[in-house]
């Protein structure tokens, strides 16, 4: 190839056996067997093994060389001896024999390894990026990502989308997560922001002309660090179309996700239609609008149990008198479970911060009887009844929460997910796709009392304009949906709001007068006042895509160079201060008075 070598470290074979060839990489790791010195030398494309003897010049040098140096090796390449070959690497069969060696760069002692897996304290993997990305499996996940990157572009060409780029420089946007504000030079007092998502400008391409539209998008948002969020940018594939409808979006993204999945995946797509699955069923049966559907267990709602004469449980009946609801978790053929099981669940719930769960399991001998703490409380008829709503049979069990509806769905839904794991329940082969669909358009702020925007403020309300019912907004549903893999939520997405009268009236709804909105909005409105096509989209996150991919729990392990949970790159030492003279330019001071 060149002065540093003739081929990659994965590219040796049987077949070049005698030849003499050229290698460059990281030395990976030494195996000293005193006449004998092994070496397996590392390049982006795997390993080869080379050895060294010990009347070779070259021996005493390699000796001492420190693990992660780079060299450049000559040698020959010979057969491993029948018995010593490694089949799990492609060059297993073969060895190179040390003939020459050049230092390219030598490297200090490490301070964390390279080879194997070892779990070293994040802040020490992130200040070292560098060297945890040599990593076996850091590295394949980096391939992975861009490989994904390639599919994803080459797929959209396919459906018939073209890629454009929007700005990063934009205006400040009053929803969503907090801004990323530039200050501007040539405008002292005044700042960009960086773009949260491309939304306005995704929506202005469709009125500009353009039919579909796809981007690989850097995102910026300071929020908190999670698991699955980095705390300051991301990407994601920004999708918008014009004249469609909502099923259009999905029909697309079906295609895609189960072609992206299927060529990257050995674990099987449930289906190649996702589930619809509305908004309130979602709440009800799964307690969240992230549900995962590998687990087969429900959450059913038996409330009105409780109002019954012939149920003694006090607690849950004065609870419900007062306005909580009951909801239970049924367990298929549990009956044989020991009581620590069932205990071990409730203690479990409890340190989550719920005030327990009560079970019991369902029995018959001459009738239907309930066996645990709480079971003396239920006659036949309602176990009878509690049996029709739920679908419960002899033999299984139920775990009830009582409270409000947002204390019990979050309780329940967490549940879920812990008795299925606890239980097996969950196929780990499998990706279940769904839709969630029919969201409502606004909430209500449980702080502020405040009627707010649940999703997104651009989405068009379901149904007929001029029959909607602005007096009771709570009861309107959008043209918003999400797309949830497994549990984790890939996308939210919408059919868009075209027409200004209506953008209007509900930013005015949500708080918004109509000074502030074309404050706020004056670009997208004034083009939508022009003639907008009906349009919509979605954006799915490009680093939860591959985090399913690469069966990772942490966005952290599918990102070159991310940032700490305190948004920090321990690497480049950023945010850092900056000189005195860049804010005068900027006309910002920094030595504001706490109060």
């Amino acid at each position: 190839m060149n002065k540093y070598r003739t081929h990659n470290c994965s590219e040796l074979k049987q077949t070049h056996a005698g030849e003499t060839v050229s290698l460059s990489g990281w030395l990976h790791r030494k195996r000293d067997h005193g006449n004998l010195l092994f070496i397996d030398l590392r390049d982006h494309y795997g390993l080869t093994q080379c050895v060294v003897e010990n009347n070779n010049k070259f021996f005493s040098i390699l000796e001492k060389l420190r693990s992660e140096s780079v060299l450049t090796i000559i040698g020959k390449v010979v057969k491993r001896e029948k018995g010593t070959e490694n089949f799990e690497l492609p060059t297993g069969e073969i060895e190179v024999d040390v003939q020459s060696i050049k230092i390219l760069s030598e490297a200090k002692d490490l301070p964390m390894p390279v080879f194997g897996e070892q779990d070293y304290p994040e802040d020490i993997r992130l200040k070292y990026r560098f060297l945890d990305l040599r990593r076996e499996e850091m590295h394949k996940n980096i391939i992975l990502r861009s490989k994904v990157v390639s599919f994803i572009r080459s797929e959209m060409l396919k459906l018939g989308f073209l890629e454009y780029q929007t700005p990063i420089l934009t205006s400040s946007s009053p929803e969503g997560a907090r801004d990323f504000l530039v200050p501007s030079r040539l405008n002292p007092g005044k700042f960009y922001a960086l773009p949260q998502a491309p939304q306005q400008f995704k929506q202005l391409i469709m009125v500009s002309g353009f039919d579909k539209y796809f981007q690989i998008a850097p995102c910026f948002r300071d929020e908190d660090a999670r698991a699955d969020r980095s705390p300051g940018e991301f990407y994601q594939l920004d999708i918008e179309m014009s004249f469609v409808e909502q099923e259009d979006i999905f029909k697309v993204l079906e295609i895609l996700m189960v072609n992206l999945f299927q060529k990257f995946s050995s674990k099987k797509v449930l289906n190649n239609k996702f589930p619809r699955i509305p908004y309130n069923e979602a709440m009800l049966k799964y307690g969240t609008d992230k549900p995962d559907l590998r687990n087969p267990l429900l959450i059913n709602d038996i409330t009105n149990i409780f109002t019954r004469d012939d149920v003694k449980f006090d607690i849950f009946k004065k609870l419900v008198k007062s306005g909580s609801i009951v909801r239970c978790i049924v367990t298929k053929k549990t009956k044989d479970k020991p009581r620590s099981f069932f205990d071990n669940i409730d203690k479990w719930s409890k340190e989550q911060g719920a005030s327990g769960l009560a079970y019991f399991t369902l029995e018959k001998n001459e009738k239907i009887s309930a066996k645990g703490p709480v079971g003396k409380f239920f006659s036949e008829d309602s176990l009878k009844e509690i049996m029709k709503i739920t679908k419960a049979e002899v033999g299984d069990s139920l775990f009830l929460a009582c409270g409000k509806i947002n204390e019990i769905e979050k309780i329940l839904s967490i549940s879920r997910d812990k008795i299925a794991k606890d239980l097996n329940l969950i196929n780990e082969d499998q990706f279940a796709f769904c839709w969630i669909v029919d969201y409502p358009m606004f909430e209500l702020d449980e702080q502020t009392k405040k009627i707010k925007f649940s999703h997104n403020p651009f989405s068009m309300p379901q149904g007929e304009i001029e029959k909607l019912d602005f007096k009771d907004p709570l009861k309107i549903k959008a043209y918003q949906y999400d797309i949830v893999c497994n549990g984790v939520e890939l996308s939210s997405g919408a059919i868009r709001n075209h027409v200004p009268e209506l953008m209007y009236k509900l930013f005015s709804i949500a708080g918004y007068d109509k000074k502030k909105v074309e404050e706020k909005f004056s670009g997208m409105l004034n083009a939508l006042s022009y003639g907008a096509p009906p349009h919509g989209g979605i954006a799915p996150g490009l680093d939860r895509i591959v985090m399913l991919l690469a069966n990772e729990k942490n966005i952290r392990e599918i990102t070159l160079f991310p940032m700490n949970q305190n948004a920090q790159d321990l690497m480049m030492k950023a945010p850092s201060e900056v000189e005195p003279k860049q804010l005068k330019e900027l006309s910002i001071k920094t030595d504001i008075k706490k109060d």
